[in-house]
């Protein structure tokens, strides 16, 4: 059977063509209408879609009418009697009719547990909320304890982000890179009180009014790291863990897990978009790969990207297929020499981000374990970060505690960005690049030449 798999009217709408076993095509709409995080689907995606139809089956990744009786119980009434946010009806305008919904968590699930490199496991998918679930913990394919709205781990690490002073449900990144430079004054209060209420509506600047965004940050992640090591180690047993939903990003907290773990590259609602479909065919997912979306023909410039490097340190990459989820792996990245003193703050000016914000190191799978001290044996999706053991030497790189996001690469994973790590390190002795998403802040990252070559005229930053 082939089956477009739809996630949309939530945040970060996505699509997805899965054929038998075989993932063909996953996409942002984001990347296609140039918003960041849309939540709305456009024609440009819709036509890409069906241009691998035609379909014998469309999913839908929630469950519209159980998530409106939750927005029933939480007096949102504009919402509940909202007839247009029906994706039955949203739908309609560009010709498709959904023949199965399935539910939210469900969905995260399938799209982490059939996609993973092993058949028995616990399943643990955390996230602000879906229809009502807010945690479910699931044995392959059984869930086995659940929470409920209105407590939701999610909705309280986004709630305390929007009290910091940045956006809840896009930038919870940048409170866990701020958390290594505050202290967790607050764990007591939060664990007493903020933890156990409901979050959904935020918290007022009059709580906490003193305290220092750093010192929130680094309180929240606290907080959060404990709740999700008591939860796995009272719940998940098996040696093997798949963690799904989007506190799945947690990479920090991610790495003090003791376990076998996988997590697909995608693991919050746009990643949903594929991991609706297993979850009605349960069927495991031929995973090749992130790389999905739409695709820059062409061989992966590697001569031009030395070249620029050896130039100018920087380098924008726009190359191959599209990478399926929030993380450049190589194809849609911004890549630079991590040597210099000076090449974090210039790619932050580039990127118009804050000083503070981390880098990631993109390093040869036999080259990791030589210059970092890894929770995992493998990061290719830059999952789990690792403290530097040389951090003088690549200070671009490193954050303030220490660690870095660590992307591992093999041929496997991207045979274009292996080569160029492998000549990088022959030509200059250096054995990984800094990584980040070829994006200005606030932007999707570039999806097509058009996008490359705005961005480049913009910045005044080649792209190849």
């Amino acid at each position: 059977m082939r089956i477009l798999g739809i996630n949309c009217l939530n945040h970060d709408a996505a699509m997805a063509v899965v054929d038998g076993q075989e993932i063909l095509w996953a996409a942002h709409a984001e990347r296609y209408s140039k918003i960041k995080n849309d939540q709305y689907l456009n024609q440009q995606i819709v036509d890409e879609a069906m241009s691998y139809g035609p379909f014998d089956l469309v999913v839908y990744y929630e469950k519209p009418w159980l998530k409106k009786w939750r927005q029933l119980k939480a007096n949102q009434y504009r919402y509940a009697f909202d007839y247009k946010e029906l994706p039955s009806v949203y739908l309609k305008q560009f010709g498709i009719k959904i023949d199965e919904y399935v539910k939210h968590h469900h969905s995260h699930m399938a799209g982490g547990y059939y996609t993973a490199p092993f058949d028995d496991a616990m399943t643990l998918t955390i996230d602000a909320i879906g229809e009502m679930e807010t945690m479910t913990i699931w044995d392959n394919e059984k869930m086995v304890a659940r929470q409920q709205y209105p407590l939701s781990l999610g909705l309280f690490y986004s709630a305390v982000t929007q009290r910091i002073g940045l956006k809840p449900n896009e930038e919870e990144y940048i409170t866990m890179g701020m958390a290594a430079y505050g202290k967790p004054m607050f764990t007591e209060y939060m664990e007493e009180f903020l933890l156990k209420r409901n979050n959904h509506k935020g918290i007022s600047k009059d709580i906490l009014s003193w305290a220092k965004p750093y010192d929130l940050a680094a309180s929240v992640q606290y907080v959060y790291e404990k709740e999700l090591t008591r939860i796995v180690r009272k719940y998940c047993r098996k040696t093997n863990l798949v963690l799904s939903g989007g506190c799945a990003l947690n990479c920090v907290a991610n790495s003090n897990l003791k376990k076998n773990i996988w997590i697909m590259p995608n693991p919050g609602d746009s990643g949903s978009s594929l991991g609706c479909i297993p979850a009605v065919t349960k069927q495991r997912l031929n995973w090749k790969g992130p790389f999905l979306g739409f695709n820059i023909e062409g061989e992966y410039p590697i001569d031009s990207i030395i070249k620029e490097l050896e130039t100018n340190k920087i380098v924008g990459v726009a190359s191959g297929r599209a990478e399926f989820g929030p993380r450049a792996l190589g194809n849609r990245s911004l890549l630079a020499d991590p040597r210099g003193d000076e090449i974090k703050d210039k790619v932050n000016a580039i990127k118009k981000r804050q000083k503070f914000r981390p880098f990631a190191p993109s390093i040869l799978l036999e080259d990791v374990h030589n210059y970092f001290e890894m929770p995992q044996e493998t990061s290719p999706y830059m999952q789990f970060v690792g403290k530097c053991k040389y951090p003088k030497e690549f200070p671009a790189i490193i954050h303030a505690d220490g660690t870095s996001r660590v992307q591992t690469v093999t041929k496997e994973d991207n045979e274009g960005f292996y080569n160029l790590l492998k000549t990088w390190k022959d030509k200059t002795g250096c054995p990984m690049l800094l990584n980040t998403s070829l994006n200005i802040k606030g932007m999707p990252m570039v999806n097509d030449r058009w996008d490359a070559k705005k961005f480049e005229e913009k910045y005044n930053v080649k792209v190849v």
